[in-house]
């Protein structure tokens, strides 16, 4: 894994990260922190990487920018007032914050997240709210998502892997293969379910294939062949 920079012809200077895999194509990725990485066959030459780097150039700059034009959104502070607005599972729902004399809590109706609480001014309080609401709807989507993927595995994975899910900066989900468990992206809640499938298919097939090499694809298109559609509307 090496760093490497490149000036592309409309002036871009891009810096990206190599990792040479058992890879049949040149494969580029761009998160959403706008860093690059390309992973590549260690027979291929770095001239042929640069190449494709600048007959990428037009979309990496594209990329970058829808990044940053969605980073400054995301970037702001939610004060937790009525009107705001949070996703679940692909969808925008406006805040409603109402006070009550009884348990506070939450409740999702008719494209709402209604938020019930004693003091409107608790700022600490309606994060905290919020914070474990989403946990306890990623716990069972996310394992109701498990249950239904694993199906489609065809016994390859014998032993049904554990499941947690924390926030991750980089990844949507990873294979523990030494736990047999998977580890998905708590954000991953705001994406809609057939993404949430998508990455969890994508998991399960690394206890099988652990890199992501054709037979990793092949597998993959052959259990899901729509994936590259779900894959970029998550990338988006």
């Amino acid at each position: 894994m090496e760093l490497y920079k490149i000036e592309l012809s409309n002036g871009k200077n891009v810096e990206f990260e190599l990792i040479r895999k058992d890879v049949k194509n040149i494969n580029l990725t761009i998160r959403p922190d706008f860093s690059i990485t390309v992973s590549a066959n260690s027979k291929i030459p770095m001239s042929d990487i640069y190449q494709f780097l600048e007959d990428k150039s037009n979309w990496i700059m594209q990329r970058i920018g829808r990044f940053k034009s969605t980073k400054t959104e995301n970037l702001v502070e939610h004060d937790y007032s009525t009107g705001e607005s949070f996703k679940f599972l692909g969808k925008q729902y406006r805040l409603y914050v109402e006070l009550t004399t009884s348990n506070e809590r939450i409740i999702l109706s008719d494209g709402y997240i209604k938020l019930f609480v004693k003091n409107k001014n608790k700022k600490t309080t309606k994060a905290r709210l919020i914070d474990e609401w989403y946990r306890k709807q990623a716990y069972m989507i996310f394992s109701e998502s498990l249950e239904r993927v694993y199906k489609i595995i065809d016994n390859k994975v014998p032993i049904k892997p554990l499941l947690d899910f924390k926030v991750m900066k980089k990844r949507w989900g990873s294979c523990l293969r030494s736990k047999n468990k998977i580890l998905l992206n708590l954000e991953l809640i705001k994406a809609p379910i057939y993404c949430i499938d998508y990455v969890m298919l994508h998991e399960l097939i690394h206890f099988v294939h652990k890199y992501h090499d054709k037979k990793f694809y092949d597998a993959l298109t052959v259990l899901m062949p729509d994936w590259k559609q779900r894959k970029e509307i998550l990338d988006q």
